[in-house]
């Protein structure tokens, strides 16, 4: 996450917000007990398992977790996430191998309206990725909701997907107009490494009215929260852990959004997607690639 934070234009943790009096919603496998992420939760709920007490039975959600506020405390600071000052509620709509229904999804997005107000939500983190639904009523009962989110004033941050680099490989979710759709970059890191999460993020279509992805963040090797951490003689093990994809990337993006939503508190969902598209850094890349541009903190900030 060093690496990470540095590469959006993050290089001095005294100069940069926190995202402190933000909340952000997150949609995923749920999330477990972390040291990093002590106090962060201000509430769980599970649509799958319908369990009543905080779990992850697959690591992919405490994962995003910590690359969206953990505090790095285990890690001297170096696996810090992007806004250790905000808040989660989280809503387990994923299993323990990442697959989920589109029932499961719209509970959750339903229950982050009903909690908005009560948590002061300002962003909901998706990083799921979904291929096109076979079902058109599911898809437009979904592409609905997401509009009904967005319209409640939460700025929607989601995955590309992991199934490009084919034109037109965006997830289902990612191509709602309603949303911020973030692909994977790594600008000149991993350049060589055919495993680059660039080489297989979602891509819009070129010439598809909806231009997307809107933005690209880094995705390839990032640590992070480790739901399987353990205790040895006294000292925590294996407390991170590297994953690949959009789904790493896409809260690299929300907490750049809530880093801007603490600096300037009356900012809008709108306005805070317009501010992260116009600061990106260009890339030089095609639009169905890059969207605007690389995430860039410090543009986003000044």
């Amino acid at each position: 996450m060093q690496r990470v934070r540095e590469q959006v234009g993050i290089f001095s943790e005294e100069e940069t917000a926190t995202g402190e009096g933000v909340t952000v919603g997150v949609l995923d496998t749920g999330v477990g007990h972390h040291p990093d992420l002590a106090g962060r939760i201000l509430c769980f709920r599970d649509f799958v398992g319908r369990r009543n007490l905080m779990y992850d039975n697959s690591g992919h959600g405490t994962h995003v977790c910590g690359i969206l506020c953990g505090s790095g405390a285990l890690s001297g600071g170096r696996c810090r996430g992007m806004a250790p000052g905000v808040r989660l509620v989280v809503g387990k709509v994923l299993d323990d191998r990442g697959g989920g229904s589109t029932e499961s999804m719209l509970a959750g997005l339903e229950w982050i309206l009903q909690v908005r107000e009560r948590y002061g939500i300002r962003i909901l983190n998706i990083s799921v990725g979904i291929g096109s639904l076979e079902e058109e009523t599911k898809e437009r009962a979904l592409q609905e909701k997401l509009e009904e989110v967005w319209e409640s004033g939460i700025l929607v941050v989601c995955a590309a997907g992991n199934k490009g680099p084919g034109d037109g490989t965006i997830s289902g979710l990612g191509e709602s107009r309603h949303v911020l759709t973030v692909g994977c970059h790594d600008g000149d890191y991993f350049r060589d490494s055919p495993g680059r999460c660039e080489t297989y993020s979602g891509r819009g279509k070129r010439d598809g009215s909806l231009r997307k992805p809107d933005i690209v963040a880094p995705g390839t090797d990032i640590y992070s929260c480790n739901v399987g951490y353990y205790r040895r003689n006294g000292k925590v093990r294996n407390a991170y852990v590297a994953k690949s994809g959009t789904s790493m990337a896409t809260p690299v993006a929300a907490g750049a959004a809530a880093l801007a939503m603490q600096r300037y508190p009356g900012m809008s969902n709108e306005a805070c997607r317009q501010k992260l598209q116009f600061t990106a850094t260009d890339l030089g890349l095609p639009w169905n690639r890059q969207g605007w541009g690389m995430v860039n903190v410090k543009r986003l900030l000044e």
